[in-house]
């Protein structure tokens, strides 16, 4: 899992609900430093998707308890790509999710996905 690449936290817990950061298809780099992988759009969500996992999975919760999810795409073209990514990653019950189509993201990202995960049974 990297390292977020601001001050915030990748996850909080708030009562039952665990609460995530925007990921993005990130992994570690040469000297530890975030390095996006390749791919495009279907390789970085599938990577961000990782990062989710690994994220929750630090709050005993995982990707079958996300409950609502919010997907930032710089290009609204990439849509359809994230929904076979989606269909790979999510095979139970998916989740709710709202796409937004944004400017930029960081570290030149094409897609960023955060969650909220239901830790309460």
């Amino acid at each position: 899992m990297s390292r977020p690449v601001g001050p915030y936290a990748p996850a909080r817990r708030a009562g039952d609900w665990v609460v995530t950061s925007g990921q993005v298809g990130v992994r570690p780099g040469a000297g530890g430093a975030p390095s996006l992988v390749p791919g495009g759009t279907a390789g970085e969500l599938r990577q961000a998707l990782d990062n989710l996992a690994a994220v929750l999975e630090t709050e005993g919760v995982g990707l079958d308890d996300v409950v609502k999810t919010t997907v930032f795409l710089v290009d609204m073209g990439d849509y359809a790509e994230v929904n076979e990514v989606w269909v790979e990653r999510f095979t139970g019950a998916r989740p709710a999710r709202s796409a937004v189509a944004v400017a930029a993201l960081p570290l030149g990202a094409r897609v960023e996905v955060e969650a909220w995960a239901y830790a309460g049974g």
